[in-house]
C-alpha cells in the first residue's frame, strides 16, 4: 500500500497539481472544486483528483449538470502536505490490512456517486428514494457533503442501486434509500430519505459491508456473516428453506448465514449471487449460476454456501462480483510453478 501511495503521488503530481479548471461540454470553463485542503498545508502541496465520465443525466458525474462525458474529466481537488501520508478506503471484496490514518474511497450506485475523505461523505446524483441521505430526493449535480454523518466517522461506503450503505469506524452500518427489496435492513419496506442505523442481531462491531442492486451483507469482527435484500429464489441470502422473502420478494431482516461453517473477513454482492473470502484466502460462494458465475464447471446453483473447487488450496486477496460474472485475485504464490494473477470465471463457451 505504500508502493501505491508513492505511485499516486507521482501520478499526481505530475498530472493534476496545476489543473483546476474543466471545459464542459457545452464549452464553458468552470471552476474544479477543492473538496480537502490540509490545514497545515505547505508551499508544494499533493494534488489528487476525482475524475468522472459516461453518462451523467441525474448529476453522477458530479459536474454540475446533465451531460455526457466522452473522456475523464476532473470533479474534485484534494490538497495534501507534500509529506502526507494517505492509503485507499476500506473496498468490499478485499481484505483490509491498512492502519493509515486519512484514507480515500469512492464507489458507484446505479446513478449516483460517492467519496469518502478522511471519514467524511460527499455524495451526488439522482435523489430518488432518499438514496443521497440529504432528508430529500431532489438530485444533486456536484459533490455534497452529506452533514448527518457529523457525528460519524466514515469507514467506508458501498453504493447500490437504489439505496447506499456506510460502515463507520465504530462498527455500525448506516443505510438509505429505496427500501423496496429490503436492502436497508429495517425490518420495514419504505424510504429512507436520512442515513438510519441498522439495528441487526450480532453482538460485536461490523468490520465489512457489500452491497448490490438488491441485497446488502454486513461481517462482524469475529467473521459472521450476516445478509439481507431481495431474494428470488436463487438463493443469494445464503439462508436456505424457509428463511425466503418475508414481503414482496424482500428479507429486511439482516440474517447470520448459519450455513457458512468458516469465519469470514470480506464479502462481495452479485447480481443473483454472493462471495465471501476468509482470512486465509479461501473464496466461497453461493446462489444464481444459470451463467457459471460460481466457477464450480456446472450451471447449479443453489443457496448452500461452499468453496470453489478448483480454487482450494489458492490464496484470494481480494474478490469482485459482477452481475453474472466473478473475479478474483491472488496473493503470492508458494511454488513459482503455480502463479495464477487472476481469475475471472466469466463463462467463455
Amino acid at each position: 500500500m505504500a508502493a501505491l501511495s508513492n505511485r499516486l503521488r507521482i501520478f499526481t503530481r505530475r498530472f493534476s497539481s496545476t489543473r483546476t479548471t474543466q471545459r464542459s461540454g457545452r464549452g464553458a470553463t468552470t471552476k474544479v472544486p477543492t473538496l480537502y485542503t490540509n490545514p497545515e498545508i505547505d508551499s508544494d502541496p499533493i494534488t489528487l483528483q476525482l475524475f468522472s465520465w459516461g453518462r451523467g443525466a441525474s448529476g453522477q458525474l458530479g459536474g454540475g449538470i446533465e451531460e455526457i462525458r466522452m473522456y475523464p474529466s476532473p470533479v474534485a481537488n484534494l490538497l495534501l502536505r507534500s509529506d502526507q501520508s494517505f492509503s485507499l478506503a476500506q473496498t468490499p471484496g478485499r481484505i483490509d490490512a491498512d492502519s493509515s490514518s486519512f484514507r480515500i474511497g469512492i464507489s458507484c450506485g446505479l446513478f449516483h456517486s460517492g467519496l469518502t475523505i478522511d471519514a467524511d461523505l460527499w455524495i451526488w446524483g439522482k435523489g430518488d428514494g432518499g438514496r443521497l441521505g440529504f432528508g430529500q430526493e431532489n438530485s444533486v449535480f456536484v459533490p455534497n457533503l452529506n452533514p448527518l454523518f457529523e457525528e460519524h466517522s466514515i469507514r467506508c461506503i458501498a453504493l447500490g442501486g437504489l439505496h447506499s450503505v456506510a460502515l463507520t469506524h465504530q462498527g455500525d452500518v448506516f443505510t438509505w434509500g429505496y427500501g423496496g427489496f429490503g436492502a436497508l435492513g429495517h425490518k420495514v419496506y419504505t424510504r429512507e430519505l436520512v442515513p438510519r442505523r441498522v439495528d441487526g442481531s450480532w453482538d460485536c462491531k461490523i468490520s465489512a459491508i457489500a452491497t448490490s442492486g438488491t441485497h446488502t451483507a454486513a461481517i462482524t469482527e469475529s467473521g459472521e456473516l450476516y445478509m439481507w435484500g431481495r431474494e428470488e429464489g436463487d438463493g443469494r441470502l445464503g439462508l436456505g428453506p424457509g428463511r425466503g422473502p418475508n414481503e414482496g420478494g424482500g428479507l429486511s431482516v439482516p440474517s447470520k448465514v448459519k450455513a457458512l461453517t468458516v469465519p469470514v473477513a470480506s464479502v462481495s454482492c452479485g447480481g443473483f449471487f454472493t462471495m465471501a473470502l476468509t482470512k486465509e484466502g479461501q473464496l466461497w460462494n453461493w446462489g444464481a449460476n444459470s451463467n457459471y458465475e460460481l466457477g464450480r464447471g456446472d450451471n447449479l446453483g443453489g443457496w448452500e454456501p461452499l468453496p470453489v473447487p478448483s480454487l482450494e488450496g489458492v490464496r484470494i486477496t481480494q474478490i469482485a462480483c459482477g452481475g453474472y460474472h466473478s473475479l478474483a485475485l491472488t496473493g503470492k504464490q508458494s511454488s513459482p510453478n503455480r502463479t495464477i494473477s487472476l481469475v475471472d470465471s466469466t463463462n467463455m463457451t
